[in-house]
């Protein structure tokens, strides 16, 4: 009785607990291959195990500095294909040789979800996870540099001379150094968009309506403004200070135009058409560095000339171009969104300028 009775309360507690602390993985192999440290299905699960597949038991505790308690399942192919084949059907995954025989074994995800491959338009192997060839595009360059919105009411008055008040600060730290000065702006830029997008999507849940493809379009220029980030980060480095520095502004700023934008989203979007008004001005700044001579001419980044679809052999002086016209197209889709709220409408009253670069 007691032996059965252990038995029972062994089998009843694996059951419970060995999908906790242990990860199953499982094994396509002929049914004769011997695997040491093997535990059958039915053990852990109380079910028999299929006559082609074994359960691997890795009794391994999962220490991650998160807590987590269950290591991720994953399915063993033994399947002897060539290198070739297998790279191009794992995408590039994680390859691991049997010991002492040279046999690899590809890891593939156990929920089916394999890395997506893109080509570009030559066939050539695209190299980019952080955006797709669909995401590309070539920049309207001719865009007016010149519009401005003129303060009128006292909330237009507010958001410029915040704007205004905000660049003296600005100036003083970076001065001429222009590459590290976009660098750092552009870690601000991208937080109007994420916030407004983030709250008009939460609006329409509330409200069980549609945006107008007002979500899309401010999520849009958030990621439009990180990618500007990403290809300067190509061309200057952050510094140990101004990495924390961006701990600190960019804390701010999101909590401020987090607060800004519930209670008034027509100021909100106002302080962002200005505060692209300056950024035009700042790479208007830096286009003359560059004409000058003040600044190398380097080579155009990889990214950027693929984001962007610019020839080959474009320089940074084409990318500050190009980076620039983006940001006078933020500048209209913000004063525009400003003026709908301004009309007594709602941002879903009127279609997003979805596209618009």
């Amino acid at each position: 009785m007691m032996t059965r009775g252990a038995t029972r309360m062994t089998r009843l507690m694996m059951g419970h607990m060995g999908p906790r602390y242990f990860s199953t993985a499982l094994l396509r192999s002929d049914a004769g291959a011997g695997v040491s440290g093997v535990v059958g299905a039915g053990m852990l699960h109380r079910f028999p195990a299929s006559p082609s597949e074994k359960a691997v038991v890795n009794w391994v505790r999962n220490y991650s500095v998160m807590g987590s308690r269950s290591a991720s399942t994953v399915a063993l192919n033994d399947d002897k294909q060539p290198e070739k084949d297998q790279k191009a059907e794992n995408g590039g995954g994680a390859e691991a040789a049997a010991s002492g025989g040279g046999v690899e074994k590809s890891v593939v995800s156990y929920w089916g979800v394999p890395p997506t491959k893109a080509t570009k338009p030559d066939g050539t192997e695209w190299k980019w996870n952080c955006f797709r060839p669909w995401e590309t595009y070539q920049a309207d360059t001719s865009i007016d540099l010149t519009k401005h919105h003129a303060p009128v009411t006292f909330l237009d008055k507010f958001a410029y001379w915040t704007v205004k008040v905000l660049r003296y600060p600005t100036d003083i730290f970076f001065q001429r150094r222009y590459g590290c000065r976009a660098m750092m702006l552009e870690t601000v830029a991208a937080v109007p968009g994420m916030v407004g997008g983030m709250l008009l999507h939460c609006k329409s849940l509330r409200r069980f309506e549609q945006s107008g493809g007002w979500i899309k379009a401010l999520l849009e220029e958030a990621e439009n403004e990180r990618m500007h980030l990403m290809t300067f980060m190509e061309v200057a480095k952050p510094k140990w200070y101004e990495r924390a520095l961006v701990f600190a502004v960019q804390g701010v700023f999101f909590n401020a135009y987090f607060v800004t934008y519930i209670l008034s989203p027509k100021l909100a979007h106002r302080i962002v058409g200005y505060l692209e008004e300056e950024a035009i001005h700042s790479y208007t700044e830096f286009l003359k560095e560059l004409d000058n001579g003040n600044i190398e001419n380097v080579p155009a980044p990889a990214i950027a000339i693929d984001y962007w679809r610019l020839p080959k052999d474009s320089t940074l002086r084409d990318v500050v171009l190009v980076v620039r016209a983006d940001e006078a197209h933020h500048r209209d889709v913000n004063h525009f969104a400003s003026d709908i709220h301004y009309q007594g409408q709602q941002l879903k009253d009127s279609p997003a300028p979805l596209g618009y670069h």
